[in-house]
């Protein structure tokens, strides 16, 4: 069993704290912060919280995101590469002292440091060409093969290096809600609700890049 105790994240958010691997210094390991999971749950309205936790598991729901019947269908089909081609690598769960981890590929900057996220790299950079082309080869990707995400957010997302090409990789946020994943079964359907996720993306970063005047909740509505 892993121990962790010793280590200091090397980046956390406000539901898990991210490890470098003690032992495979090439991948991570996500654990989940169970005192955030109480605080969301206690603050649910009533009926949600007839729903239970689960739901709450953020490590739960990103082993749910990977079973999704694209991504199982390219592996099946022998797609590796085109599956990993904007996403970090799963391994699936790791048992640690301090709970079930998640244990996937550390993405790397040139220098081969934890992977920049793609919202501190706006805020430095703001929208350049680099960005602009990332952007479009992670969304032409996105259209490719039909894998669903959540809502396209620039600090879930980070630029790595791989194979000594820089890209940017999903890193939290895969999967979608239970009522879109069923639907996503029509193509058209699935190709609309990608769509959107893109444009909002780009608004998202419209906002980001623009000074954040106004709450992003009146920002991003299509």
């Amino acid at each position: 069993m892993i121990d962790l105790s010793n280590q200091t994240p090397f980046a956390s958010g406000s539901n898990r704290h991210c490890y470098r691997h003690p032992s495979y210094p090439d991948r991570c390991l996500k654990v989940i912060r169970p005192d955030n999971i109480e605080a969301r749950y206690h603050r649910q309205p009533t009926l949600k919280k007839l729903l239970g936790k689960k739901r709450l598991n953020d490590n739960l729901q990103e082993i749910e995101a990977h079973e999704q019947t694209v991504i199982q269908h390219l592996l099946m089909q022998g797609q590796d590469d085109v599956v990993w081609a904007h996403l970090p690598r799963f391994y699936g769960q790791t048992v640690t002292v301090q709970g079930p981890a998640n244990e996937s590929e550390f993405l790397t900057n040139p220098e081969g440091g934890a992977a920049e996220t793609f919202e501190h790299y706006l805020a430095r950079a703001g929208f350049d060409e680099t960005a602009e082309a990332l952007v479009q080869e992670f969304t032409d990707w996105l259209q490719r093969t039909g894998i669903l995400t959540r809502n396209l957010l620039p600090h879930n997302l980070v630029l790595g290096v791989r194979n000594e090409k820089l890209r940017l990789f999903l890193v939290d946020g895969l999967g979608a809600p239970l009522i879109p994943s069923l639907l996503s079964t029509n193509r058209n359907w699935r190709l609309h609700y990608i769509d959107r996720r893109i444009r909002r993306f780009y608004k998202r970063i419209e906002w980001e890049t623009s000074g954040r005047e106004e709450p992003w909740e009146l920002s991003q509505k299509l």
